[in-house]
């Protein structure tokens, strides 16, 4: 019998076959439903369908649809997220605080436009605003003013966030703002909080 150390330190069990050809099934089916609806109106049982399996089989794995769209963004995330560790300036390290919000505003717009419908859907029930993307978000720019002695960074950092949620974003888009524009606009209130330079 196994102590309970290592049973804490084990690695987790591999995916089981099945499993992970019914996850890619239900990936699939909601990303196709998902870039061809609102994603707020896709229902699980939706989803379940197009993928072929049963709707215990995606309740298992998926409580509900905003954690799906959350499991497709997380990549692209996952991608944002080590430019910004390890990239080169202004976006990565190496470059003032203000250049450095400015790059990750331009960042995130073009995640969002890429990717605004998943981020729409992760944004369901504050599902996206607990979730690790976002905290890795909050840390940085909350880093950032902390670089910048910007006072009181804990209640601006939400606040500067607020403009890339997806909801704000698609509805500029919807307007007839190109992402140019809403980049620069970003811009714009980086400088405004932290000088470029």
């Amino acid at each position: 019998m196994r102590r309970r150390t290592d049973l804490l330190s084990a690695e987790p069990a591999p995916e089981r076959a099945d499993a992970a050809r019914n996850r890619a099934k239900v990936l699939r089916a909601a990303a196709g439903l998902f870039a061809t609806r609102d994603p707020r109106d896709v229902t699980m049982d939706e989803i379940a369908k197009a993928a072929g399996v049963g709707r215990g089989t995606l309740y298992r794995r998926y409580p509900d649809t905003g954690s799906i769209a959350l499991a497709l963004l997380d990549e692209h995330e996952r991608d944002l997220q080590g430019r910004l560790l390890r990239g080169d300036p202004p976006l990565g390290p190496g470059a003032p605080p203000g250049r450095r919000l400015a790059a990750f505003y331009a960042a995130m717009v073009e995640l969002l436009e890429k990717h605004g419908h998943l981020a729409l859907g992760a944004e369901v029930g504050r599902l996206r605003y607990t979730s690790g993307a976002y905290g890795f978000w909050h840390a940085h720019v909350r880093a950032l003013l902390v670089a910048g002695a910007v006072p009181d960074p804990d209640a601006l950092t939400d606040t500067l966030l607020a403009p890339l949620a997806a909801e704000v974003y698609l509805r500029q888009r919807e307007r007839g703002l190109t992402p140019a524009r809403i980049a620069t606009a970003l811009a714009r209130l980086a400088e405004g909080v932290l000088p470029p330079d």
